[in-house]
């Protein structure tokens, strides 16, 4: 599978633009805040329905316009896939295959298979658990179709469970009839996503680690941890337990929603004791482990974007993402630098196609 053609209107700095891409490799040269970036986060457009890195959907839209439009032609086994995702303000997203709008926009996650590696991906160590459930959540779910649907179920009786602990307060009632017909479709929908949870990171976990050692010639020994109350009780329980608290706080404070993962680094947080080399590798394999792990689900390779990555690596480490990528195992790569020669100089080192783009 591989972006054959990118057409961009009124997207975030871009008013109109065309772009053919290569199959193989395709570098995005420029300074800062000319715009880069962006390309790069209109195929995750395409791939997601939404921005990588602006989650307000209108911030998208060109200044001054009313809409945007991103249009992608593919070729995916042999077939051409045209994929529009628009915005009119005031009015609702829509993504179109082949001519046809999607229903929901969940059917069509998975369908272009994508990994993007960004600077942004520190949020991942520095941020709260809610950035790394949302990794994972991601990861999963561009395979399996059962899984997103259970976190999109599960995320909705969440929201009316939560509603109803504050109805109670505000009206000083209690109804323990009502409540446990929440609790029962939270312990239904966040006991598949908790099995698939610890089904994904038995499989992940090796694959991020020889990823790491690949990386960092093995200097340090990284894992990753599964901080799940659900490890030691159902979702019953915990609810059961919990609900005085709840009450008082009036949310659901237990669940699969509050899951996160323990980044370690010779069994120190990475956050505290990792350099900012060690993080940027470690952040390196998770990606590079979910690009071969979503290939392996997905049976199709996935579409690499790698935005800015050579800030801050040294060399080194830098030729050796570069051997990484240079096999067969690797399909369409978008790579983003503020260096036209350092980026040419890296690509060259690659027996693959290529083209350079200078904005």
């Amino acid at each position: 599978m591989f972006l054959k053609k990118l057409s961009l209107l009124n997207y975030k700095n871009f008013d109109s633009q065309e772009f053919d891409f290569d199959a193989k490799i395709n570098c995005i040269v420029g300074n800062n805040g000319i715009g880069k970036t962006n390309i790069l986060d209109a195929i995750y457009h395409l791939s997601f329905g939404k921005s990588y890195f602006n989650p307000i959907a209108t911030q998208n839209i060109k200044h001054g316009e009313d809409f945007f439009v991103v249009e992608g032609h593919f070729q995916k086994e042999d077939r051409d896939e045209k994929v529009v995702c628009s915005l009119k303000r005031g009015m609702k997203k829509i993504i179109k295959r082949n001519g046809k709008a999607y229903d929901k926009f969940s059917d069509h996650i998975g369908f272009l298979p994508l990994v993007i590696i960004s600077p942004a991906d520190r949020d991942l160590i520095l941020e709260g658990s809610d950035t790394r459930r949302k990794f994972i959540d991601g990861v999963i779910s561009q395979s399996n179709k059962g899984y997103l649907q259970a976190l999109l179920k599960y995320n909705k009786v969440l929201l009316q469970r939560n509603s109803l602990l504050k109805y109670f307060a505000l009206n000083h009632t209690f109804d323990k009839t009502t409540l446990s017909v929440y609790n029962e479709q939270l312990q239904e929908y966040g006991s598949i996503i908790h099995k698939e949870r610890l089904a994904f990171l038995e499989t992940f976990i090796p694959i991020f680690k020889e990823q790491y050692t690949a990386i960092s010639d093995a200097k340090e020994e990284v894992g990753i941890t599964y901080n799940s109350t659900l490890l030691e009780k159902n979702m019953l329980q915990l609810l059961e337990e919990s609900l005085d608290k709840d009450r008082a706080v009036q949310y659901t404070s237990v669940g699969t929603h509050k899951d996160d993962l323990s980044f370690e680094i010779d069994e120190y947080p990475v956050k505290k004791f990792g350099s900012q080399g060690q993080q940027k590798s470690f952040l390196i394999a998770l990606k590079l482990a979910q690009f071969n792990f979503i290939k392996a689900q997905a049976k199709t390779t996935p579409i690499l974007l790698l935005d800015d990555i050579f800030d801050k690596l040294d060399e080194n480490r830098v030729s050796q993402i570069v051997s990484l990528v240079d096999n067969e195992n690797y399909g369409q790569i978008f790579i983003s630098d503020t260096h036209a020669d350092r980026t040419e100089n890296i690509v060259k080192n690659i027996h693959q196609t290529y083209k350079i783009f200078k904005l």
